[in-house]
């Protein structure tokens, strides 16, 4: 199975994990802020030959058979040029903010792919009043 491959740790301390920024507590129908991000405390390199290549977010409401993904993002410039690694004129960040308007309490589950390190997944549980 994946789930053998997808790995889990403290974000604080594990600068792969996916970190998901917002309310505990929402309002059904109310547009809510996310925000998903890997390297929050311990930054991730994103050059070339070491970078986040991609962020999804999916919602599972309470007693859901499968999963709704939300957003899925795909972090395209990593500093690359003719000239060679790393010295290129754009690189891009693995941050993510969206609005996602959610009806019932349920988790949310971000997971983010390193090109070197593989899949890393965290949660957080939501309650929709």
């Amino acid at each position: 199975m994946l789930s053998e491959f997808v790995k889990s740790a403290d974000w604080k301390s594990e600068k792969h994990v996916p970190v998901i920024e917002c309310e505990d507590t929402i309002k059904a129908g109310d547009c809510t802020e996310i925000k998903i991000s890997v390297g929050k405390e311990v930054k991730h390199p994103n050059t070339t030959n070491h970078h986040i290549a991609w962020i999804a977010l999916h919602y599972v409401p309470e007693g859901a058979k499968s999963s709704i993904e939300i957003t899925r993002c795909e972090f395209s410039a990593h500093n690359a040029a003719a000239e060679g690694p790393d010295t290129g004129p754009a690189k891009t960040y693995s941050v993510v903010s969206i609005c996602a308007s959610l009806a019932k309490s349920g988790t949310l589950y971000a997971t983010a792919y390193c090109n070197i390190h593989g899949l890393w997944a965290n949660e957080k549980t939501i309650t929709v009043a």
